[in-house]
């Protein structure tokens, strides 16, 4: 295969373009039938990369035709709703589809198979108690301040609720997924499947006559959610049988607590902080205006996957060289994913500077006006992906309440900052204000990383004090 490609590519291609391109089809080769935890880690980031593209595409697809169906006011009534949805499913996961992350492994490393089925049976079972709850909640918080909320939103919301427990029941079992590393079926159902099943339920809809509008498309979104969570749960059973252990359910609620909700904490407020600027922009600005935030940020999908498939990627393995107590192990695969973090990154932020206007006007008219909103945004993207995946090397080595600490600081600012911009500069605002929140959490995350467990996780080498102390004497 590796010759076939090869010899095709020295026919049809210039010397130096043949050059460039034989010594990345080496290092693609070479991560494929590389061995060892960095071998392993680099083919599961491919695989995850592979996902990410096509489920990026897929996603950003979805939005363009659903922008050009509703229309920018609808749309953007559609996305505050989700959005909302997106930050409750966080919530209700209470912690369980990262710390599964931490637990899986290690109780299977220790062959303690009674924890292990004890685990997997609470994770669900209060996984789907919280999010029913969380979501009769925001239906009576909806309907008593419903003279203060739009509208246009009013009915959204209700229905929107009733994806709740499902959405956030797929997200814990793609938690046990990850920590088996099963790529596939911890990706495929929800970020392939549901954008498939969103666009073939929302042609069927506009088929069988209904209006193309916020209401039709929370409709779509809920029998898409069900669907995926229906199969997946089947998938899911059926993998699971064939690794089940035979031991009675031993619980340790509280332990898993204890580490869950700090691990909430943490994915709580990074949601937050992603996600409040839709939300805050929803408040204060016409709807149409959030669709045109929401488009030019969508955009970035692009460069956010990068971050997201290698932080996926990378959890479980992080999670075994700390518990293995292998340090040289894990400072050697942490700067591995830092790089494989940043240069991606950074080669699909020129491509997006360059095409980011045309792909902005696929959303329709008037969405070409978020072109300087994307220039903004791409720089806090860059900063965290500079730092690579340091959010979860600190939770699953166990500072999660550091980590916690961090986000909640840096929500308190994102509010504060997007409350102060976006009435004054409006979508410009919100754009900077996301941008500077970024900024900081990359320092606070790489200075607690480097605090508590000395590990180096910039993009760029770093002489310690001590090392040029050294060099100098």
């Amino acid at each position: 295969m590796q010759e076939l490609l090869h010899r095709w590519a020295r026919v049809l291609l210039p010397q130096s373009a043949y050059a460039t391109l034989l010594s990345v089809l080496d290092k693609v080769f070479n991560t494929i039938i590389s061995k060892g935890e960095a071998g392993g880690a680099q083919r599961s980031a491919l695989i995850v990369f592979a996902l990410r593209v096509l489920s990026a595409a897929l996603a950003y697809l979805m939005q363009v035709i659903l922008a050009r169906w509703t229309g920018a006011s609808e749309y953007g009534v559609f996305i505050v709703v989700w959005t909302t949805i997106v930050i409750l499913t966080v919530f209700s996961g209470l912690g369980f589809s990262v710390s599964l992350l931490r637990f899986i492994p290690e109780y299977l490393e220790k062959k303690q198979y009674g924890l292990l089925n004890g685990l997997l049976f609470s994770a669900r079972f209060l996984v789907l108690l919280s999010s029913t709850l969380i979501a009769m909640f925001g239906v009576t918080i909806t309907w008593l301040f419903s003279d203060y909320i739009g509208n246009a939103y009013i009915l959204p919301l209700y229905l929107i609720a009733i994806c709740l427990p499902m959405h956030t029941y797929t997200g814990m079992l793609e938690g046990i997924a990850r920590a088996q590393d099963w790529q596939l079926k911890a990706m495929v159902p929800d970020f392939i499947g549901r954008p498939l099943l969103v666009l073939a339920y929302m042609l069927i809809a506009l088929a069988l006559g209904y209006p193309a509008t916020a209401v039709t498309a929370c409709i779509v979104a809920i029998a898409a959610v069900w669907t995926v969570a229906v199969l997946q749960t089947i998938m899911m059973e059926v993998s699971l049988n064939k690794i089940h252990r035979p031991a009675p359910r031993r619980f340790q609620l509280r332990s898993w607590l204890l580490v869950s909700l700090p691990m909430l904490a943490v994915d709580g407020f990074f949601q937050l902080i992603t996600s409040s600027d839709v939300i805050l922009i929803g408040i204060w600005l016409p709807s149409d205006q959030v669709g045109i935030y929401f488009a030019a940020s969508r955009t970035l999908a692009l460069m956010h996957f990068v971050y997201y498939a290698v932080r996926a990627a990378s959890a479980p393995r992080m999670a075994r060289l700390y518990h293995a107590n292998d340090l040289n192990g894990l400072r050697a695969f942490v700067g591995s994913a830092a790089k494989l973090t940043f240069w991606p990154s950074l080669l699909i932020a020129g491509f997006i500077m360059v095409v980011g206007p045309f792909l902005l006007t696929l959303f329709g008219e008037g969405f070409s006006q978020g072109t300087p909103i994307l220039y903004i945004l791409v720089i806090g993207v860059l900063a965290r992906a500079a730092i690579g995946p340091a959010d979860a090397l600190l939770t699953l080595s166990g500072h999660q309440n550091t980590c916690a600490k961090i986000y909640a600081t840096v929500f308190v600012l994102n509010l504060a900052l997007n409350t102060l911009f976006i009435p004054m500069f409006g979508l410009y605002g919100a754009a900077m204000a996301t941008t500077l929140v970024i900024l900081f959490e990359a320092i606070l995350l790489y200075r607690s990383a480097y605090k508590h467990l000395g590990l180096h996780t910039f993009i760029l080498p770093i002489k310690s004090r001590e090392a040029a102390t050294n060099e100098a004497g």
